[in-house]
Parts: C-alpha cells; sequence; structure tokens
C-alpha cells in the first residue's frame, strides 16, 4: 500500500511529502480564527483612532452661526480647515445632540475648537 501506513492497528493515510490536510471542519476552524481575529484587530485600532482623534486636537468648545447655503459639512471645514472634516462633522453633531447632518441659516451650534 503506497502512501499508507498500518500502526498500532490503525491506518494512517499521508498526504503528499510533509502536506497537511485539513478536514472540512479544520478549514472552516482556520478561517473562522482569521475572521475573529481580523474583527478584534479592527475594532481595538478604530477604538484607538477615534479616541485619539477626540482627544488630542478639541481643547475647548465655541458658539458659531450657520451662514445662508451651508451644510454641516461646510461649517466644519470652516472652523477646522486642516482637520478631518468626517471627525469634525461626528463631534458637532455629538456636542449639538442632533439627529442628522441638516442644520440651518441662522441656527447657532457649539462647535469645538481645534488647535
Amino acid at each position: 500500500m503506497a502512501g499508507a501506513a498500518v500502526v498500532g492497528g490503525s491506518r494512517q493515510v499521508r498526504g503528499q511529502a510533509g502536506h497537511v490536510r485539513l478536514t472540512r471542519r479544520g478549514r472552516l476552524l482556520v478561517v473562522l480564527s482569521v475572521l475573529a481575529l481580523l474583527v478584534v484587530g479592527f475594532s481595538i485600532t478604530g477604538h484607538v483612532s477615534s479616541q485619539a482623534a477626540s482627544a488630542t486636537g478639541v481643547q475647548h468648545a465655541r458658539t458659531v452661526t450657520v451662514q445662508p447655503g451651508e451644510s454641516l459639512w461646510a461649517v466644519a471645514v470652516r472652523i477646522a480647515p486642516h482637520a478631518d472634516p468626517r471627525l469634525v462633522v461626528a463631534r458637532i453633531a455629538q456636542i449639538n445632540h442632533l439627529p442628522g447632518a441638516e442644520v440651518y441659516a441662522g441656527q447657532q451650534l457649539v462647535v469645538p475648537t481645534v488647535s
């Protein structure tokens, strides 16, 4: 019998020289393990980066008035031209308890002061 050996009464099937053959359950376990590690890795790095973005540049808050035709994105760019507008928009919405990104001309918004 080529490729098979009988050891202690049980038959062991050998694959090609030194190769490990995974069963269907083994492959599933490897895939699930990799996915779990990716989820944990992304959740840790996402949490750290959001903490860093909110803690490092923002120190105080001030009030601005929304100008006619201005969006929340435009307000974010106006108050923090060198910061990532997505983070600034999210912070403004959080501070002002806005349900969405809609703002009105003349509306007073508390905005973070970015240094």
